[in-house]
């Protein structure tokens, strides 16, 4: 059992830059992907970002590339997902998840079996 501490989540204003964390108990995500989604009230669940703990790769949701940035930090077996230019558009409850999803299910919440709790991010004008 794999337990996902997402956290980083607050009240900034439009413009602002914020960075989620995503940690594991175990301290390392292993051979996993982990991803982060959002959830905007009363909209559906959707991919935002990923990247593979072992070995390469990135990526984004189309609607967010330029202003979103996943990176890991294995020292301290973390994820972060960094926000540049926030806007209202991005108020939502931001969920990183663990699995091992192929390239081609990557963006599938289908594809992971782990979850955080969600941090929420609400943007002001």
């Amino acid at each position: 059992q794999v337990q996902l501490i997402d956290a980083g989540g607050g009240v900034v204003q439009a413009g602002d830059s914020l960075r989620l964390s995503c940690s594991t108990s175990g301290g390392t995500f292993g051979d996993y992907a982990v991803a982060w989604f959002r959830q905007a009230p009363g909209k559906e669940r959707e991919f935002v970002a990923a990247i593979r703990w072992s070995g390469g790769g990135t990526w984004y949701a189309d609607s967010v590339k330029g202003r979103f940035s996943i990176s890991k930090d294995r020292a301290r077996g973390a994820v972060y997902l960094n926000i540049d230019n926030l806007n209202s558009e991005d108020t939502a409850t931001y969920y990183c998840a663990a699995g091992r999803p192929i390239v081609s299910t990557i963006r599938s919440m289908r594809a992971y079996y782990y979850w955080g709790q969600g941090t929420q991010v609400t943007v002001s004008s």
